[in-house]
This record gives structure tokens, sequence and C-alpha cells, in this order.
């Protein structure tokens, strides 16, 4: 940790555990992310070997209980890590491992059966099999009860037909394993949904590389095509046509992930602008003695703590086995938003020079601006919330 970096403080969420784990990501990005984080933002993509290296390091083993070869179900190491490599000179790394590990891999140790953990579990947690989320398509984003991908039995026998399309998928190049939502009773609507299974090299399935991303582009994306491709009778994950509520019950821990990869993106970008504004010569001074920067940066490091505190507020919930629905929701939205008007409010005081490479917060303006969106819209959030509290 920089010597410049203003710490948080203990947190009674967190044990001496947490903190190791924390001291181990902050080397791992220092030493092996920053370096390269140019090239890698350059190739659109992290290198294959980068899963590996997480493996190695134990990074996916949270997650998956101790008897399937994991460290245990601890959201608060999702919370570490999720903060921690939001901190990186590029988020992409976070994002293609929370993609892997917070994403993917709960579909597997909630809903899969034994025989299919004990199949492809190993892997994902040594970084062997990389694992992608397929729900998102052209006309459904948001909106899950939306999807056209359909998955029709095979006459031939016990298998699947899957046909369709998904589009925005993290991982898309790295991953072995996909995750992908399919209709298996369209006239159900969202009753009809049911997860499925997909290995890489299954017949008539394709992938394609996207690239004009705004922001994030470490983290490669692809648009997935499914043409009549043939899926074994254990390709399907969990219950047939329960894929829906699936889905809705892993959502709560990816986006309690995405609200604490913004307190940590916004930490860092506020980090690098403080030591700016003390740098910046501005008239017979600096830039930090003018009244307007110093209350806009402690404003800021306000709905920072405020962030950070909705988010650990959830995390010790669920820790305590309480459904917090309604607190993520409100912890997705508040932590996004916040983290956007942050990086907004850094890069104005770096002035012209934030709108050029050599400081972070050009890049930190691109990425952040996806965490209003991913895992659910804003304003979805604000749409559970309202249901929650009975409007």
């Amino acid at each position: 940790m920089s010597a410049t970096t203003i710490e948080a403080g203990p947190h009674f969420l967190f044990e001496a555990r947490h903190e190791q784990f924390r001291q181990t990501i902050r080397e791992f990005v220092e030493r092996e992310v920053n370096p390269q984080a140019d090239l890698w933002e350059q190739q659109e993509r992290v290198p294959r070997s980068l899963f590996l290296r997480g493996g190695e390091l134990g990074f996916f083993a949270h997650g998956a209980a101790e008897s399937d070869g994991g460290a245990g179900v601890d959201c608060r190491m999702a919370i570490v890590m999720a903060e921690e490599l939001s901190k990186a000179h590029t988020r992409g790394v976070g994002m293609a491992f929370g993609a892997h590990n917070e994403i993917a891999k709960p579909h597997l140790v909630r809903f899969g059966t034994e025989a299919q953990k004990a199949r492809y579990l190993p892997g994902m947690i040594a970084g062997r099999t990389v694992g992608a989320l397929g729900i998102t398509e052209p006309a459904a984003g948001s909106n899950v009860a939306g999807i056209e991908t359909t998955a029709t039995r095979d006459g031939d026998g016990d298998g699947w037909i899957l046909r369709g399309e998904k589009i925005f998928i993290t991982n898309s190049l790295n991953a072995d394993l996909f995750f992908i939502a399919a209709k298996t009773a369209p006239a159900l609507g969202h009753r009809g949904v049911s997860m499925f299974l997909v290995e890489r090299d299954t017949p008539r399935f394709n992938v394609e590389e996207m690239h004009g991303k705004l922001g994030r582009r470490a983290s490669d994306t692809g648009h997935l095509t499914f043409d009549r491709c043939p899926l074994p009778g254990d390709a399907l994950l969990g219950r047939e046509n329960g894929g829906f509520y699936q889905i809705m019950e892993c959502f709560e821990a990816e986006r309690l992930v995405i609200a604490a990869g913004c307190v940590g993106a916004a930490e860092a970008c506020l980090d690098e602008t403080r030591q700016f504004v003390k740098q910046r010569v501005y008239g017979s001074g600096h830039l930090a003695d003018l009244q307007v920067t110093r209350q806009r940066l402690a404003k800021s490091h306000t709905e920072l703590e405020a962030a950070r505190q909705l988010v650990y507020s959830c995390a010790w919930r669920i820790t305590q086995g309480v459904r917090s629905l309604r607190e993520v929701a409100m912890a997705k939205a508040f932590a996004s938003e916040a983290a956007c008007r942050i990086i907004d409010d850094c890069l104005q005081l770096h002035g012209g020079w934030g709108y050029f490479s050599q400081h972070q917060v050009q890049r930190a303006y691109r990425d952040i601006r996806l965490d209003r969106i991913g895992g659910g819209a804003t304003e979805v959030m604000y749409d559970i919330i309202a249901k929650q509290i009975g409007i």
C-alpha cells in the first residue's frame, strides 16, 4: 500500500484472514497487473494464464464448500477481491475474475448436481476451467424474462437442442464453460426459463469477439450464437423451468460485488486526485489550497464512506443468513451512482491533464460507467426497491 493512500481503517466485518487476503491481492495488482495494464487494454483481453495465476493464489476458492475443494462460502472474501482489483490500473482484470468466480461459478455451486460439480468445480477453483454467464440478448438486457433463446427436447434422446444468441458476454474468448439461460417452456414466460452448461467445443456453437467498448477494455466481450447446438441431458443446470429463480438468487451476490468494486474504484481515484491537487500549481499556491477543491473532495470522501458502509452492512446481513434483496439493490444503485459522481469530480479537478492517459482518472472515468448498467441497471434497482417497500 502506498504511503499516500488513506486507509479506511479496520471494520468489524472483516477478520485477520480477510485482511491477509487483501494484502495478497494488493501485491498481485502491484507486481503482476499494473505493469501489464496498458498492454492488456490494447489487446482487449487478459491472457488465459492470468486465470491460472489467480487459481494458484487462491482467488477462486471462496464461494465453494471445503467438501468441494473450496475455502468455504464467504461473501466477505468476494468483497475484498472486488475492492482491491478495482484499484488496479485496468478494471478489466477484476471484471474477468469476477465474471468467472462471482457470477458464473455460483450457479454451479448452488444448483449443480454432485456429478456436475465433480466434473467442473475443481477446474474452476484452480483457474483451469474459465466460466462465463450468458443471459443478455440483443433484445433482452435487464429483462431476464424477455430472453428468446430456446432449448427444446431432442426427439431422438434425452438431450436438448439449443437455439439463439447472447451478447455482451464477459470472458467469451477465455471461457471453457458457459452458463446459458434459455426458454424451455416459452408459453410460461419467466416461469419457463432453464439454465444449461455449454462447453466451448459444443457443435454449432460460435463465439464472435466484440470490439469498441467505452471501458473495461482488458476484459474480453463476445457475441454467442447457438445454431441448433446439441446438448446432453445432463447439461441442464438445476430444475427445469426454474432458471429464472436461480438467476435472481445469484443476482444478489453479483450486485453486491459490483457495488464493492465501485467503492474500490472511487477510493483509488480519490487517492490519486488528492495527491494531484496538492502538487498542481494554481496562482501563488496549489489547487488544494482553494476552498472549492477542499470542499469537493470532502464531499466525495463522504459519499465514498456512505457507499462503503452500505456495502459492508449488506455483507454483514448476508453472513448472518438474512436475505437482503432490497438492501443489495440499494447498495448497487447508490454505490454505482456515487462512484460515477466521485470520479467525474476527480477528472474535473485534474483539468485538461485528466483527459489524457498520463493519469489513471481518464481510464477510471470510462471504466466506471458500466456499473450503472451491468448486473441490472440503476432503474431496475429502484424498481426492486419500490416493490420491496410496497409500492
